[in-house]
């Protein structure tokens, strides 16, 4: 991956952080890494434990970046989110997927968050 590419995430994982951060979430984990894979953010809204997806672009639009979750990904990340669970003593604790969209162009920025963006995908 390239520098710029690597910026340009971690930029969009800042401003999605700040984003829900202000709308009552709080942050628990960044970039939880198992050996299943890695999952952007973790955080509590109320009860609820919520794994979110970051999608950041540049020139494409908002709709573009919460399309780009295939089945693939979702598995993924729903295996990353079990594992967690299961490690952390949270089997039983609600819990849901969140996508951070956000679009930056020309020095703006445009973020949409998606609750409960899909469900629990496993093969």
């Amino acid at each position: 991956m390239t520098r710029e590419r690597l910026d340009l995430g971690r930029l969009g994982e800042d401003l999605a952080l700040k984003k829900i951060k202000s709308l009552g979430y709080k942050c628990i984990a960044r970039n939880y890494r198992c050996p299943l894979g890695e999952v952007d953010l973790i955080a509590r809204d109320g009860d609820t434990l919520v794994f979110i997806e970051i999608k950041t672009r540049r020139e494409r639009s908002l709709g573009y970046a919460k399309e780009s979750i295939n089945a693939r990904k979702k598995r993924q990340l729903s295996k990353v989110a079990l594992a967690y669970m299961k490690s952390h003593g949270a089997a039983d604790a609600k819990s849901r997927f969140d996508v951070v969209a956000v679009h930056i162009r020309e020095g703006m920025h445009e973020i949409e968050v998606v609750r409960n963006a899909f469900d629990l995908a496993y093969d």
